[in-house]
């Protein structure tokens, strides 16, 4: 994967998106416990509130906060501000 750009809070949670929905099980989790729908995801990509509840959704399960930063090559701290950038 693609490291994205650290200083665009957008691009991380677009890829935090990426992973999360590249696990099954994971990507069901995300949809039963945020709430949102396949059609929100398509219809919403570029909304910086979807992005920020993805974080949030990554942020409540720290095993998962870590494996996907670790992924996209960035802390979890880093992971998290982008989180904040976007749902402000």
């Amino acid at each position: 994967m693609t490291i994205p750009d650290t200083n665009n809070p957008e691009a991380l949670g677009l890829a935090a998106l990426g992973w999360a929905l590249s696990d099954q099980p994971r990507a069901e989790r995300l949809l039963a416990l945020t709430g949102l729908t396949p059609q929100d995801l398509r219809e919403r990509i570029d909304d910086p509130s979807l992005l920020a509840a993805v974080i949030g959704f990554l942020e409540s399960y720290e095993p998962d906060l870590v494996a996907c930063a670790d992924a996209l090559g960035v802390s979890p701290a880093t992971l998290v501000e982008a989180g904040r950038r976007l749902g402000s």
